[in-house]
């Protein structure tokens, strides 16, 4: 987030649990060479990434993992 967050917005997403995403990608420098890699290298047929060593895709516990996201096994639908 480029500003600070409304008081009453930063408290929805702390309820919710999902206050971090809020913050993903700061400090993070972005390579514009690499991102256009990988969107050449995309193939929305699959949903995998061909590369030389072979295919490889991004799965929900990748980004889990990456973003440290928390998973309580709970699932979310609709609107909150």
């Amino acid at each position: 987030m480029s500003s600070p967050l409304l008081p009453l917005i930063e408290n929805y997403l702390r309820e919710t649990g999902i206050w971090h995403v809020a913050n993903i990608g700061q400090g993070c420098k972005l390579e514009p060479k690499l991102i256009s890699t990988f969107v050449e290298r995309w193939r929305p047929e699959t949903h995998t990434f061909h590369l030389p060593c072979g295919e490889c895709t991004i799965t929900l516990e990748d980004i889990q993992l990456q973003l440290g996201l928390p998973v309580d096994e709970s699932v979310l639908i609709g609107s909150v």
